[in-house]
């Protein structure tokens, strides 16, 4: 009960709904039921008329009779009239006299007057502004070519209207607060409590995420296709997804601090690694030092991938250490990694040797080996990258003959934990790949993907990538002619 008087007289919606409706309601009876303030003064006059006729016709009638006059000027009295006159066709008139006789303020023709002229003269006089007595002049209802003047005591009309204007505000008013009720009633159900179950589920959501409930936002988004239910659908989905969204930024955390713990030690065995790797390059034997000069810049690298593996989990962009950068040097380098024995995929470098541009390399790096890598464990046979210089405009276009990437890629592709189509994968390669690009200015985008291949494009000067429509080469394509990109 104590809720439900909160509801009605707090500054609540369905308050404010209920108290709304009522004036709205009160409001519009004003303006219909006015007129009729004007009808009932017409009704009584007309009454009144009625009344002195037969008054005047029983004392024209009885004056050889018992009844003397001044009783009917006391009959006639008592129903507000001071005065009659009967004027018969023929010329014969009938008249009760007032025993004190009183100058009317005003003469009316009752049968000459609007409603609303009635109507104004009835205002005034609820408000007092009008008492003095009027001579009423009318044909008679009751027969024809019969005039009737009466005069009309002023205190008895202003009482009537006044006791006919407060009925009227009762009822009024009763109408107006029952079909308020009715109204809160209708809106309370289709629309408030919806609002406040929308409402307590965002607050619980707010105070536990995880285990918040919503037994009732599910009931009301099943209730039917209108907007309520909609917006309901739409708030469910919507908390479901922050839900999923922050139990992969808890995971994503929780591997942060695992690598941050592991990293020291990883890195004291890649300090061991690169120690030795330093006395292999002053062995005498030219095969051992060929294979220095591979393993030290790959150790070297491991340790920078722990290091920035840490720095994916923190918050905010990598840090960048822009140097000039020789990318056909960068594409060698990766090549190398993914196919060290020239066997698998076949990578062909055509980024020309002159384009070096301000860059962090081991991003840029870590980029080109993770394409090049999915590209070879997606079963591509061939790779080709390219590269355009325009001014202000630097694009890589690393182009491989595979599979394609499956739907169920493409939905999640740049999500972490999700856009993997490979069993076992974590799926933050490509989501690493695009914050490494964009902490450096540029972009990395799908261009293109199918049955014969895939296209992803590296834009280097920061403008917005755009959608390429890249032909692919025909199975069976040889990767010494690569394809025309651009």
């Amino acid at each position: 009960m104590r809720h439900l008087q909160l509801e009605l007289f707090g500054s609540s919606l369905s308050g404010r709904v209920l108290w709304l409706t009522v004036a709205i309601i009160l409001a519009v009876e004003l303006v219909v039921l006015t007129p009729s303030l004007g009808n009932e003064r017409q009704s009584w006059m007309w009454q009144r008329i009625s009344l002195a006729h037969i008054a005047a016709l029983s004392a024209g009638a009885s004056q050889n009779g018992g009844l003397v006059p001044p009783a009917y000027q006391q009959l006639a009295q008592r129903s507000g009239i001071e005065s009659i006159k009967l004027t018969e066709p023929d010329g014969t008139v009938l008249q009760i006299l007032p025993l004190h006789p009183t100058p009317p303020a005003r003469v009316l023709y009752l049968a000459d007057e609007t409603v609303l002229r009635s109507t104004w003269c009835a205002l005034k006089r609820i408000a007092g502004l009008e008492s003095a007595p009027v001579e009423v002049i009318a044909p008679s209802p009751l027969q024809n070519n019969i005039m009737v003047e009466i005069q009309v005591n002023g205190t008895g009309l202003n009482q009537e209207l006044r006791n006919y204007a407060s009925h009227l505000a009762v009822i009024s008013a009763v109408v107006a607060l029952v079909t308020g009720l009715l109204v809160f009633a209708a809106l309370n159900r289709l629309l408030v409590r919806p609002l406040r179950i929308m409402t307590e589920s965002i607050s619980g959501f707010r105070n536990d995420p995880e285990h918040a409930g919503q037994s009732a936002l599910t009931a009301l988004a099943s209730r039917g296709d209108d907007e309520i239910a909609e917006a309901a659908r739409e708030l469910k989905t919507m908390l479901e997804t922050m839900r999923a969204a922050l139990w992969r930024n808890a995971r994503l955390a929780a591997l942060g601090t695992s690598v941050t713990k592991i990293s020291h030690d990883l890195r004291n065995i890649l300090s061991s690694a690169l120690l030795v790797s330093g006395h292999l390059q002053d062995s005498t034997d030219p095969t051992v030092q060929r294979a220095a000069r591979t393993l030290v810049p790959a150790v070297e690298r491991a340790a920078q991938l722990v290091s920035h593996t840490v720095d994916f989990a923190r918050e905010g962009p990598p840090a960048i250490t822009r140097t000039p950068v020789c990318l056909r040097e960068v594409v060698d380098e990766a090549t190398q990694v993914v196919c060290p024995d020239g066997t698998g995929i076949t990578i062909e470098n055509l980024v020309p040797a002159s384009l070096v541009l301000p860059l962090d390399r081991m991003h840029i790096y870590r980029v080109l080996l993770n394409l090049l890598r999915n590209a070879a464990e997606a079963g591509a046979k061939a790779a080709v990258v390219t590269a355009e210089t325009k001014p202000g405009a630097n694009k890589i276009i690393v182009t491989d003959y595979g599979p394609g990437l499956p739907p169920r890629v493409l939905q999640n592709l740049f999500k972490p934990f999700s856009g993997s189509g490979r069993q076992g994968s974590s799926g933050l390669g490509l989501v690493i790949a695009r914050d490494l690009m964009r902490a450096q200015g540029g972009e990395l985008s799908l261009a293109q993907t199918g049955p014969l291949g895939t296209v992803f494009v590296l834009e280097l000067s920061g403008s917005d990538a755009t959608a390429l429509a890249i032909p692919l080469a025909p199975a069976g394509h040889n990767p010494t002619n690569p394809i025309e990109i651009f």
